[in-house]
């Protein structure tokens, strides 16, 4: 279910799942990015709703290089009692500053625009968001996000047209 679910928000054009975004608005991704900071373990603190996430808490992407300049992708969904729920491990492709394309391994033949908008200059709290306005993220190095970080990090999403009224914040 799952797996279907992901490859229905990865459809460019379903109908079906809701745009947080007005896609009328200018985004724009990280112009000055990083890869090698950005490797490691990142605690998701906010999300949109995603039907591949319903019901996680707990959840953490990780992100290494691989040998072909690529990253590797590791998303982990756990439930509210701390076991694991869900694993997905993908691959992303930088195809422009701050720009990725992600593929998961269980959806052949599909491919995610994920773009990183902001991450702080210390490269522990990120904003990630979907062109198309169906997803987007607040992550964190840290399972805690300090209240200054996280007013910057929902403002760059009300900057690139993000509705803040549906972003939900997720347990860690």
């Amino acid at each position: 279910m799952r797996v279907l679910a992901l490859l229905l928000l990865l459809l460019p054009g379903c109908a079906a799942l809701p745009v947080y975004r007005d896609t009328a608005a200018p985004i724009s991704s990280q112009a000055v990015f990083e890869p090698q900071r950005y490797l490691g373990t990142w605690y998701e603190v906010a999300r949109y709703p995603v039907p591949f996430e319903e019901g996680c808490v707990g959840v953490t992407a990780e992100y290494g290089m691989r040998p072909d300049g690529q990253l590797s992708v590791l998303n982990i969904c756990r439930n509210p009692n701390g076991s694991e729920q869900s694993r997905i491990t993908g691959t992303a492709e930088i195809v422009g500053p701050g720009r990725l394309k992600v593929r998961f391994s269980s959806v052949p033949f599909v491919a995610a625009d994920y773009w990183v908008l902001w991450v702080d200059s210390g490269y522990r709290t990120a904003v990630v968001g979907a062109p198309d306005g169906r997803a987007g993220w607040i992550l964190n190095r840290d399972p805690h996000i300090p209240a200054d970080r996280l007013a910057a990090a929902r403002g760059v999403l009300q900057f690139n047209g993000y509705d803040l009224s549906r972003l939900m914040e997720v347990s860690q």
